[in-house]
């Protein structure tokens, strides 16, 4: 999801390697244990199809790969994503690019599919999708319109409170922060490819960056993880809160 920002013909080949470096930073000051909210790779803008069926560009497809490549090689990752291809397709590349490490993803052993589709990880607050793209373009973007939201200026009937969807995101993340590792005594990261709507509204929920500090752009993240038994969630872009019990209960 996304209104047109980016230029199908500019290479922008830097998108994922923020994301890899946060969770490698985190992944080496010894967390275990992390789940990955992150926006898909770079996607087409088809005109005439509904904008969640525009598939991933060949571009998207290897910037996915490379952050897969630049997770460090000690991480084992399953992936999650939001039921659109693209955000499947996002999943299944960085897998690929992590298995090109010398480092196999661990879920074939596990009998289980590369990345599974979560319908928690889709537009599940979007209550009245045509009225939703309707004021979206009413408030020039989708800054703007979650701003509005999250101002209370949207009926009930068109967006769930934006609070309770932060606490259904974060819900599902802490879900698979404590399930078992698909092997033991290994770095686990669990993967959530999403829409840069999602990230948007739990990044500003949680109080990390302002709508306007900062871009969702392709392969953005936030990670969710203990340190010191203290629940964190972090931005690529640095900033750092705990997550409060307040954040969770909505």
């Amino acid at each position: 999801m996304s209104n047109n920002q980016h230029d199908l013909s500019t290479h922008h080949d830097q998108y994922g390697l923020a994301t890899a470096d946060m969770v490698n930073e985190v992944f080496a000051q010894g967390v275990q244990r992390g789940v990955l909210l992150m926006r898909h790779s770079a996607r087409e803008y088809r005109r005439g199809i509904h904008d969640l069926e525009n598939p991933l560009t060949d571009h998207g497809r290897g910037l996915a790969k490379k952050l897969g490549k630049n997770l460090s090689p000690d991480i084992n990752c399953r992936a999650y994503a939001s039921p659109p291809h693209r955000c499947i397709e996002t999943g299944e590349c960085l897998l690929t690019g992590m298995n090109a490490r010398g480092q196999t993803s661990g879920l074939e052993d596990a009998g289980l599919p590369k990345v599974r589709p979560l319908e928690a990880l889709g537009v599940f607050y979007a209550l009245d999708q045509i009225r939703m793209w309707k004021g979206l373009r009413s408030a020039g973007g989708l800054a703007g319109y979650i701003q509005t939201w999250f101002d209370g200026e949207i009926a009930p009937d068109v967006m769930m409170r934006p609070r309770q969807a932060v606490a259904m995101v974060l819900e599902v993340m802490l879900g698979k922060l404590d399930a078992e590792p698909t092997e033991a005594g290994v770095k686990q990261l669990d993967l959530c490819v999403t829409h840069d709507m999602t990230v948007y509204t739990v990044r500003h929920g949680a109080g990390l960056e302002s709508l306007s500090a900062a871009p969702v752009d392709f392969l953005d993240g936030l990670l969710l993880y203990r340190q010191d038994d203290v629940l964190m969630l972090q931005s690529h872009y640095g900033s750092c809160v705990q997550v409060t019990e307040q954040m969770l209960s909505g």
